[in-house]
């Protein structure tokens, strides 16, 4: 449903640059990348006023932790902006990795390489993102069976544009290193984790960057999408779509949560993840349908690999590891709406027993 919306947006959008000559060669000219989805996310800084604003207090709360990593929704704000925003609240650094997911990866081909693009800035509600100049001096530390600048891709997945209004509206000074992560096997994950964290660390070191106080990771994942309809001629129900076939559901995904997101950050525990949500046999199949099932292992792969390569060994002479705290798991059925119809928005989906997708918030310290 989210594409065939989304899918009709960005024919507008290209019809009227076709008809607007000047407006198109702006764009390029800038090199700035646009919104894609402007129905479930906010493209107006009043429309982010009016989502906060509606959020639950709790979830507003002060945090006076500073995360170095945390794993983020990326639904519609209308399900999900509470959780973004208590999320996000332990992000403190101007620089941030994000880590998207590559939801339209097949159309391009795209596959065992971790994906950049080339915008030198992205459009959001409250003004626009640069991108770091990390970035630019990242990517010739990396070796070339690393990484992929696809734009097309990075212009069409919406996985990080959901969060970068948030971040931007929690520091106006933002710059973001934006990568995407297609099909990939848990060895390139790891391989190109510690390619591309070798590659941070250095430049860290350069530019005399602290981990979590100038820079940190954000992990764009969306847990369990479970239902009977909307999912094309998938039924992803495996245990029913009543209440006690959800009720599993739930428990499945906060099983996963505690076996292999909390506590001390392993290879071990990120490799059982990609187990649990991949298939053996093909690794281009989901296995437990969380759209975040190369996003997650990656980013945490990563996000641990700067930690071990700039933090403080143990006593005992060890890597330091990240440690996982678990924020929160909800879903489009199971936490109350934030109403957004009077804002020029609405929902990519439907929210019932029959289709609905769950959210986790993670941090990392």
């Amino acid at each position: 449903m989210r594409f065939i919306l989304l899918l009709f947006v960005c024919c507008i959008c290209v019809v009227a640059c076709d008809k607007n000559p000047q407006a198109k060669a702006a764009l390029h000219q800038n090199h700035i990348r646009h919104q894609e989805d402007t129905i479930g996310f906010a493209q107006y800084s009043w429309q982010m006023d009016s989502i906060i604003s509606r959020m639950d207090d709790a979830d507003k709360l002060p945090n006076s932790e500073t995360y170095k990593a945390v794993i983020c929704p990326h639904d519609d704000y209308g399900y999900a902006g509470g959780l973004y925003y208590k999320t996000l609240s332990g992000i403190k650094a101007k620089t941030i990795i994000l880590v998207g997911v590559a939801h339209r990866a097949r159309n391009f081909d795209l596959q065992d390489r971790i994906i950049f693009g080339s915008y030198d800035s992205w459009q959001s509600p409250d003004g626009i993102i640069p991108v770091s100049s990390l970035r630019d001096k990242l990517l010739p530390k990396l070796n070339k069976k690393t990484y992929v600048v696809h734009d097309s891709m990075m212009q069409l997945e919406h996985s990080l544009e959901a969060i970068t209004p948030f971040l931007k509206r929690k520091n106006p000074a933002l710059e973001i290193i934006p990568m995407l992560v297609p099909y990939n096997t848990f060895q390139n994950m790891q391989l190109f984790s510690d390619d591309i964290g070798s590659g941070i660390a250095a430049l860290m070191k350069e530019e005399n960057l602290i981990y979590g106080k100038d820079i940190a990771v954000v992990i764009s994942n969306d847990a369990i999408h479970y239902g009977s309809e909307g999912w094309g001629s998938g039924n992803l129900a495996p245990f029913g779509t009543d209440s006690s076939g959800t009720a599993q559901a739930r428990q499945k995904d906060l099983d996963i949560v505690k076996e292999t997101l909390q506590g001390e950050l392993t290879t071990k525990r990120v490799q059982k993840f990609n187990e649990i949500t991949i298939m053996a046999d093909d690794y281009k199949s989901y296995k437990w349908t969380w759209c975040g099932r190369y996003s997650t292992p990656f980013g945490l792969l990563l996000a641990n690999r700067i930690e071990q390569l700039t933090g403080a060994s143990n006593k005992d002479g060890k890597l330091p590891h990240l440690t996982g705290t678990f924020i929160d798991w909800r879903s489009s059925i199971h936490n109350t709406h934030i109403k957004v119809d009077d804002l020029r928005m609405g929902h990519t989906a439907q929210a019932d027993s029959t289709h609905w997708v769950a959210y986790i918030g993670m941090s990392y310290q």
